[in-house]
């Protein structure tokens, strides 16, 4: 069965940062491109950022552009959301999917369509 686990979210305070993971099982990176996508209380899903593991290449949102910073590992075989500065309006449930058209509308759309099967999701908290 292929898997998605995420990890690493929490409650932090306006400014700090948090690093979120993403690991497979049931298969390798090399399979799939890989993005963040995220859900706030009361709002759309939204794609955050995405990864093609094999060339390092990457979409980020408008939003979160300079902030955060996708990057993958081949050899531990993990992908990382690392999540700098963050503000109240980042407060969300962060996915890990596995996208099958590498694109920017599929990685920073809703994840709508492109996504093969998604993690469980990891909290992330954001006090003010």
């Amino acid at each position: 069965e292929r898997r998605l686990v995420e990890s690493g979210g929490g409650l932090v305070q306006t400014g700090n940062s948090l690093r979120l993971s993403c690991v497979p099982s049931g298969f390798v990176f090399g399979d799939y491109l890989i993005g963040w996508f995220r859900q706030a209380p009361g709002k759309e899903r939204e794609g955050v950022s995405c990864i093609n593991v094999s060339d390092g290449s990457s979409y980020s949102s408008d939003s979160t552009k300079g902030r955060f910073i996708i990057s993958g590992d081949n050899v531990r075989n993990e992908v990382f959301l690392q999540m700098n500065s963050l503000q109240p309006e980042d407060t969300a449930i962060y996915y890990c999917a596995a996208i099958n058209y590498y694109s920017e509308d599929v990685c920073l759309g809703t994840g709508s369509y492109g996504v093969d099967f998604w993690g469980e999701g990891t909290l992330v908290t954001v006090s003010s």
